[in-house]
């Protein structure tokens, strides 16, 4: 479901890792963010949430409504509802406990989202300025992508 990340590269000789390296500081954060990203809808359970992030090793997963942005999920946020230590336990049990609640209880809501024409330059400033580890990419209320700080992070080790 993700698509590929980086700008596309005419010349092989000035790129790593799929990034182009004369990337300006006007680069759009679209040629960084992880376009199409799993996404979890408002009505599934806060289980399958978990068992997503833990499926494809990814710490945030944005909540949507249709193709409206509503919120974001974390591995700190299941873990907090979920009593901590938990998840070290058998997941039918931490499951069962995270489904006595809603997605939409266990979401944040209040987050942080720059539009697509923000460049990468802007998302770095705002990630490293800010508590958080992945700002959504919305346009108009609909999600386009997400940047995590490994997004930006594989990045700047392509660059040098």
């Amino acid at each position: 479901m993700r698509s590929g990340r980086g700008a596309k590269c005419a010349r092989p000789i000035r790129c790593v890792a799929g990034y182009n390296l004369s990337m300006k500081r006007s680069e759009k954060v679209s040629h960084l963010m992880t376009a199409e990203p799993l996404t979890v809808h408002e009505k599934q359970k806060p289980s399958e949430a978990r068992a997503l992030l833990h499926e494809h090793n990814i710490h945030h997963i944005p909540v949507v409504r249709g193709s409206k942005f509503i919120g974001l999920i974390s591995a700190n946020d299941l873990l907090r509802v979920s009593y901590g230590d938990s998840f070290a336990q058998d997941t039918r049990t931490v499951d069962a406990l995270l489904d006595t609640l809603t997605i939409t209880q266990v979401m944040v809501e209040d987050v942080l989202t720059m539009p697509s024409t923000a460049t990468i330059r802007e998302v770095a400033e705002t990630l490293a300025n800010g508590s958080f580890h992945c700002i959504p990419i919305v346009d108009d209320g609909d999600l386009k992508g997400v940047v995590t700080t490994t997004d930006l992070i594989r990045f700047l080790l392509a660059q040098y």
